[in-house]
């Protein structure tokens, strides 16, 4: 199966009646490896960070770098693990 098909059978199926808005699946180093036709591309990004108990979310646009988003997502996210968060 090709990646495009776990993002047009998979993450855009229909469920009750509803489904996502866009999705894509993406390489760690950022690359593209399928998305639906709808997933947004420009000059932003987002960064991700899983906790004990939580998932933190930074979404940002230019003139803010990838770099400095990953260090504010980051911060927040070792804080909350050193709390056991």
């Amino acid at each position: 199966m090709s990646w495009q098909s776990y993002v047009d059978e998979q993450l855009m199926y229909e469920i009750e009646g509803n489904t996502l808005t866009s999705a894509a699946i993406l390489g760690q180093d950022g690359s593209v490896w399928a998305q639906s036709a709808s997933f947004p591309q420009g000059p932003g990004g987002v960064t991700i960070k899983k906790t004990n108990q939580a998932l933190i979310i930074g979404i940002y646009d230019e003139p803010m770098t990838p770099g400095q988003c990953n260090m504010i997502v980051e911060r927040l996210g070792d804080y909350l693990i050193e709390q056991g968060l």
